[in-house]
């Protein structure tokens, strides 16, 4: 989650809060449906709109906020959820929907009484997590009941933490595997640390089980924003879906007290209005909010290499390796490069500067090449310059081709793993099967073949780069 505060002309604070964790699923931009608004197809493109939700849901949410949310969309339904659409002409520029933090569900809403009970270890998504429950738990007589109503059910949840070990296997060569497991223990713990205020409140929050609990810590990592009053669920913003390539944002106006979005471009009546919840990959999509694209431009993969303990000058190269340790870069995902895990990006031309190839990656294939002189020559070249080592080609030709060789042998490795896993999710012969993972399946597909075609990128670029130097 980042926020980005950006100063207007007009002294007053804007907070860029991109979608922090967004709704279960999505349209592509491609696939989006049109409606036209015409006297002679009104009663079928109605059919598009959630007649229900629009007539009952907005009204309540402005007689709460005491102001009007929008006057140019309408809550629709997609073959994947809700989404919103414009119901008259908007053009670039036009403000489509405010929301005032009044009617915002985020931690400052929970009883002091019961926040009082948390340590510091409860995070935010947490005390929003249990804020849902309480309401879920009062039913009806919830204020709030019109908007809890209208949250997905655990069944329409798609985030990977709650696919099946089968399941998960179809993803095991992706990052994304260890990342669900870190993310369902980490739940468990924040689970465990709000059990003081579950048990001392029971006519609050009887009988909540882990699973009640995972299943409303999903509702807010996939549909929140960061926020200054920590992460903010935004009834009606949330309905919009994301497409990848818009410019468009939700940002929060701190002077007003209110959340707002501006149109990026005009659209026509029976538009589906999108949104960029931020340049997600695939593995963070899927990981937080339970969708993925077919081919995402953000798409990258990660890449273990290791130093093995019979390397000649094993202690020496490690020693180098972690006086002169590059610092931890986060990616979109918040996955950190560090000397054993790299992050690649798609490298989209064969030039000699290593796009998507990390520094730190090809220096550490450089030590690992390296012999006593050589490993002193870094040293002393590091220290020197930035304090990165290998920031120059190796001096010995054949042994910076060793290096790249090194890498694009265990890249080319991955990239079998990789084939192999995506061939192994064939169609099913059971049509229950088929029926049942078809949705999570395809998911899996889109996130192998994403990262594959990373790494396939990265190999391409690594065979020209050695091809140069052999050349040369």
């Amino acid at each position: 989650m980042r926020t980005l505060v950006l100063v207007g002309s007009a002294n007053f604070t804007y907070t860029w809060c991109p979608l922090a964790r967004r709704p279960f699923f999505t349209l592509s931009v491609r696939h989006r449906p049109k409606l036209k608004f015409s006297t002679s197809s009104d009663k079928a493109c109605r059919s598009y709109i959630d007649e229900e939700c629009d007539e009952d849901f907005l009204p309540w949410l402005e007689q709460k906020a005491c102001t009007k949310i929008s006057s140019t969309l309408s809550i629709g339904k997609s073959a994947h959820g809700r989404a919103l659409y414009a119901s008259k002409p908007i053009q670039a520029g036009d403000c489509i929907l405010r929301v005032p933090y009044s009617v915002q569900l985020a931690p400052d809403n929970l009883p002091p009484e019961i926040c009082s009970l948390f340590g510091d270890e409860v995070s935010s998504v947490s005390k929003v997590a249990l804020l849902l429950l309480h309401e879920q738990k009062m039913g009806q007589k919830s204020e709030w009941a019109p908007y809890i109503r209208r949250l997905p059910q655990p069944f329409e949840m798609h985030n990977t933490i709650f696919w099946s070990d089968d399941e998960l296997e179809m993803i095991r060569q992706s990052v994304i595997y260890q990342e669900t497991i870190k993310q369902r223990n980490h739940i468990e713990k924040q689970f465990m640390a709000i059990k003081p205020a579950t048990d001392q409140f029971p006519q609050c929050f009887e009988d909540v089980s882990l699973k009640d609990f995972a299943y409303a810590h999903a509702l807010v990592t996939s549909r929140a924003w960061e926020s200054s009053r920590g992460v903010s669920m935004i009834p009606f913003a949330d309905f919009l879906n994301h497409d990848g390539t818009s410019e468009a944002c939700l940002m929060s106006h701190e002077g007003k007290q209110l959340s707002e979005v501006i149109a990026e471009r005009d659209y026509s009546p029976g538009d589906q209005v999108l949104i960029s919840y931020g340049k997600f990959s695939n593995s963070s999509l899927v990981l937080d909010f339970g969708f993925t694209v077919p081919y995402n431009i953000y798409d990258q993969a990660q890449v273990e290499l290791n130093i093995p303990q019979h390397y000649h000058l094993f202690q020496m190269k490690l020693e180098l390796l972690q006086r002169f340790k590059a610092p931890a870069i986060k990616d979109v995902n918040e996955f950190s490069s560090s000397e054993k895990l790299f992050t690649i990006k798609e490298v989209k031309f064969a030039s000699k500067k290593g796009r998507g190839i990390p520094q730190s990656f090809r220096a550490f294939a450089c030590v690992l090449c390296s012999n006593a002189q050589e490993l002193s020559d870094l040293e002393s070249e590091a220290a020197q310059s930035d304090g990165r080592l290998a920031r120059s080609p190796l001096k010995n030709k054949s042994r910076e081709i060793e290096a790249h060789e090194l890498i694009h042998s265990k890249i080319t490795e991955q990239i079998n793993e990789y084939d192999a896993c995506i061939k192994s999710l064939g169609p099913s012969t059971s049509q229950n099967l088929v029926r049942k993972h078809a949705l999570r399946r395809q998911m899996a597909h889109d996130l192998l073949s994403g990262e594959l075609r990373v790494l396939k990128s990265a190999s391409a670029w690594l065979k020209k780069y050695c091809a140069t130097l052999l050349e040369g």
